[in-house]
C-alpha cells in the first residue's frame, strides 16, 4: 500500500458518497483548501484529523497511518502538467512568474513567499459575463539572510 493508493481510495469514496470537499473540511475543522490538499496527498494530518477522515472515507487503520506521514510535496508527475486546469496555473507562472518575482522583490526585498506559512481562499465570484474563479493566496515573506 502507498499514499497514492490511499489518495485514490479517498477520491473514490468521495465520489461514491457524493461528498463535497467543503463538507469534509467542516468535519475536520480546517479550511477546504488545506483539507483538500491533504486528502490529495500534499499535507500531513494529526491523529484526530486522520481519525475523522478515516470515518468519513471508510479507511482501514493501515490506510489511516498514511495520512499522518509527511508526504513528498509538489509531487505532480512530469515537467508540464497535462490536465488543462492545472496547466493553466503552470502557464500563469510561466507568463506572470517574473512579474510576481519583480513586484515582490520591489515591495519586500530579496526573499520568497512562503508556501509553508501560507493561506489560500478559493471562491466563486458571480459575474454577468460568466462566473469567475477568485483565488487569494497569502504567504509569509521570508527574506534571504546574509551569513
Amino acid at each position: 500500500m502507498s499514499r497514492i493508493e490511499v489518495t485514490e481510495k479517498i477520491i473514490a469514496a468521495k465520489v461514491a458518497k457524493g461528498l463535497k470537499w467543503a463538507d469534509v473540511a467542516a468535519e475536520v475543522g480546517l479550511s477546504k483548501e488545506w483539507v483538500t490538499a491533504g486528502c490529495l496527498g500534499q499535507m500531513t494530518f494529526d491523529d484526530a484529523q486522520a481519525a475523522t477522515l478515516a470515518r468519513i472515507f471508510d479507511l482501514t487503520e493501515a490506510e489511516t497511518q498514511w495520512l499522518k506521514v509527511v508526504p513528498y510535496k509538489g509531487s505532480l508527475p512530469g515537467t508540464a502538467p497535462t490536465d488543462p486546469l492545472i496547466y493553466r496555473f503552470h502557464e500563469l507562472v510561466q507568463v506572470y512568474g517574473t512579474t510576481f518575482k519583480a513586484l515582490i522583490h520591489e515591495e519586500f526585498g530579496d526573499g520568497i513567499m512562503s508556501a509553508i506559512d501560507f493561506r489560500m481562499d478559493l471562491q466563486r465570484e458571480p459575474d454577468p459575463k460568466g462566473d469567475r474563479v477568485s483565488i487569494t493566496m497569502s504567504g509569509k515573506f521570508l527574506p534571504y539572510k546574509s551569513y
